[in-house]
């Protein structure tokens, strides 16, 4: 019968893989976020003609034809007002091929948005790899592990939420202030 457990030298190299692999995965996260800035930059500057669709331009030759018609109706009525025809109000179709986005200040929150979005997401991500990469380094060292006061030293180590605690209430904190007449607040 042959011994299929794992050497020390496989645990070894396989943790440096690990380690590798994670670095790699961190930075392909960066580029991935960069990517993904890079496409919400284009839907932002994206900007839209009637030729671009086949109904848009039926639509906008419609539109067109019913304001010459309003137009000409007041360009009449100015002429029965005796309005001279170079004072005359008139009507014109605009079409914003950007809507919001041709707004200098909506294209910079919509920016501010997306960058702290996707950079937690980018956050996010991150944590998780290095999270499953401390598993897997985990899952290699406690393979190798034969005393039970190594195994017990390693099943001890705390996590972030036993670290962190609960979160407190709101009486919690409440009780943990001082009174409002010493720092200078009113009651409700």
């Amino acid at each position: 019968m042959t011994d299929t457990s794992m050497t020390k030298t496989e645990r070894d190299e396989l943790a440096k893989l690990v380690r590798r692999r994670e670095k790699l995965a961190k930075v392909d996260v960066d580029r991935v976020a960069a990517e993904r800035l890079a496409d919400f930059e284009q839907q932002m500057a994206s900007k839209y003609a009637p030729d671009d669709d086949e109904r848009w331009a039926e639509l906008h030759k419609s539109a067109r034809a019913v304001v010459a018609e309003a137009d000409d109706a007041i360009a009449e009525r100015c002429c029965e007002l005796g309005i001279p025809e170079r004072f005359r109000p008139d009507l014109s179709l605009v079409w914003y091929g950007r809507g919001q986005n041709a707004s200098r200040e909506r294209r910079a929150t919509l920016r501010a948005v997306a960058k702290t979005r996707i950079d937690a997401m980018a956050k996010t991500a991150k944590l998780e790899i290095e999270r499953r990469s401390v598993a897997v380094q985990t899952e290699l060292v406690a393979g190798g592990l034969q005393s039970d006061d190594a195994n017990e030293f390693l099943a001890s180590m705390p996590t972030a939420d036993t670290l962190v605690g609960a979160a407190p209430s709101v009486a919690e904190i409440e009780e943990s202030m001082p009174p409002r007449d010493q720092y200078g607040g009113t009651p409700f």
